[in-house]
């Protein structure tokens, strides 16, 4: 490749696609719209899927060294009483971890490394894209300041609220809002359960939520960094911005009576440090994401709802399959079109799956069987192989499950 593939955006898709192609051997850089990288959001889990694609770029130990690598997934019901309990990660068999990290932990990690492997100058913030121009022979990114440059290829990692995207399809209209809303936070807290124990619970109807810690042994008590995830059925639609401000008294009372013997969850959403307001929203799927020397990746993509944990693992896997493919051709839109047939039907079907039939399902239908009471056996209202089967089942749509991850062939 002659000239430089260009990344619009230095978020968690963009730079794991700038280290897998230097991997590649393939150069690029990287164009930030915002002038300075700062924290972002709170917390993100990394399924083994995408762990593998970060093993193999060789930032497991980094990323084990801030982040908790996740021992179980502990489905209940608001009343606290346990549905099941499925082991993750090598807990679970798996060669790689499930790893759950704060989302500021995981870009610093991808950015360090970038740095030291790409140098200094492989990523440029204050650049802002406006729109590209392209040829038979280049594509030319312009920037709100006034500035362009040339490349051989242009990715659109930027988000749910693309540039690219929005060039490649200019009457899409605004992500689509189906009524639920959600309330993130993180909590300094005492380790519950086994310590890294993922928790979702309740249903949409009566308040659901998502908690997991995020850090180890932030101070010399031993707590930790506690991730929660509040979700209620809202007309609020507002800003996509993961940096929104939420309030306490928006969804506190949904969760009255949430102090389990394990884990009081008012106490936790109470001594928040940081409360961050998001409505639920992702995209209906497009024809395409290619054109000639342009395509897009990540939630520019396909932006999905964040159940199931795999919004920032399709990322990575895109950006895995992306790089192999500029590495095995010299023809860019031959690799760009190869990287679409391999990615955007994939991809599709765990949006598709997250809106109705994600792992959190069974919460739904114990909700609905039980009369949102508590149960006696939870036998009596869900047997264990149909628990099973709702997990197995997501897990192969994701591309997560244990023997097929296992056997794939490496991407690069």
């Amino acid at each position: 490749m002659s000239s430089d593939v260009l990344i619009v955006g230095g978020g968690i898709a963009g730079l794991t696609l700038a280290l897998s192609l230097h991997q590649a051997g393939l150069s690029c850089r990287v164009f930030e719209a915002a002038p300075a990288f700062k924290p972002l959001g709170v917390g993100v889990n990394l399924l083994p899927h995408a762990m593998r694609e970060l093993t193999e770029l060789r930032l497991l130990e980094a990323l084990s060294a801030v982040g908790v690598a996740t021992r179980e997934i502990v489905f209940c019901n608001r009343f606290g009483q346990t549905i099941t309990t499925e082991p993750r990660g090598r807990f679970a068999g798996y060669d790689w971890p499930q790893l759950s990290i704060h989302r500021a932990d995981l870009h610093a990690v991808l950015l360090a490394a970038v740095h030291a492997r790409l140098g200094e100058g492989a990523v440029v913030v204050g650049k802002r894209f406006v729109q590209a121009e392209q040829n038979a022979d280049r594509v030319t990114a312009h920037f709100d300041d006034g500035t362009s440059v040339h490349g051989a290829a242009l990715i659109g990692a930027d988000g749910i609220h693309s540039a690219v995207r929005r060039q490649l399809h200019p009457h899409e209209g605004p992500p689509s809002y189906q009524g639920i809303n959600m309330w993130r936070g993180v909590t300094r807290a005492k380790p519950f359960l086994t310590g890294a124990s993922m928790i979702i619970g309740g249903w949409l109807e009566v308040g659901k939520m998502v908690v997991y810690p995020i850090r180890n042994a932030i101070d010399a008590q031993g707590h930790q960094l506690i991730n929660w995830v509040a979700e209620i059925q809202s007309p609020r639609n507002v800003q996509q911005d993961w940096n929104l401000a939420g309030k306490l008294e928006d969804f506190l009372p949904t969760f009255n009576g949430w102090r389990f013997d394990w884990l009081d969850v008012v106490a936790l959403m109470q001594q928040a440090e940081q409360i961050l307001e998001y409505p639920m929203v992702d995209r209906d799927p497009l024809p395409f994401w290619t054109q000639a020397r342009i395509t897009l990746m990540g939630d520019a993509a396909h932006p999905m709802y964040p159940r199931g944990s795999n919004g920032a693992g399709q990322a990575i896997l895109d950006a895995r399959v992306l790089a192999a493919c500029l590495r095995e051709t010299n023809d860019i839109t031959t690799a760009l079109q190869s990287y679409q047939a391999k990615r955007l039907q994939a991809a599709y079907d765990v949006v598709l799956a997250n809106r109705t039939s994600g792992p959190d399902s069974l919460l739904r239908t114990v909700h609905e069987r039980t009369g949102d009471q508590p149960f006696g056996r939870i036998e009596e209202v869900m047997s264990a192989a149909e628990i099973e089967a709702i997990g197995e089942k997501y897990k192969r749509i994701a591309g997560f499950e244990r023997e097929q991850l296992r056997q794939r062939a490496s991407f690069l």
